[in-house]
């Protein structure tokens, strides 16, 4: 993926993120992150419920929102985890870059 001229390894930033951040991990967590003021950026899987994606980011504009194009099941592979993932949160992004991702949902 091209960000300002760089080509980042979204996956490798996730499992950068994993080991030196904190993400949670699916739709409940984000909601509940999000009303506690936690989170500073979520990544959505491309066919995560679109509903769900504008429902979020119309209660959190404050929060820095990503869809990805890697479908639910690529994401939970390159977040190392054995099932599907549709929503990662970022609570702390570690030595990642994921912060650095562009708001690209409109």
């Amino acid at each position: 993926m091209e960000y300002g001229g760089e080509k980042m390894d979204l996956s490798r930033q996730l499992k950068n993120a994993i080991g030196t951040g904190k993400l949670l991990f699916g739709q409940k967590q984000a909601e509940d992150a999000c009303a506690r003021g936690d989170v500073k950026c979520v990544i959505f899987a491309s066919n995560c419920p679109q509903d769900f994606m504008k429902a979020l980011q119309a209660r959190h504009p404050e929060v820095l929102f990503h869809q990805t194009m890697m479908v639910n099941r690529e994401l939970g592979v390159a977040c190392g985890k054995p099932f599907s993932i549709s929503t990662v949160s970022v609570i702390e992004s570690g030595n990642s870059e994921l912060l650095s991702l562009p708001s690209n949902i409109q």
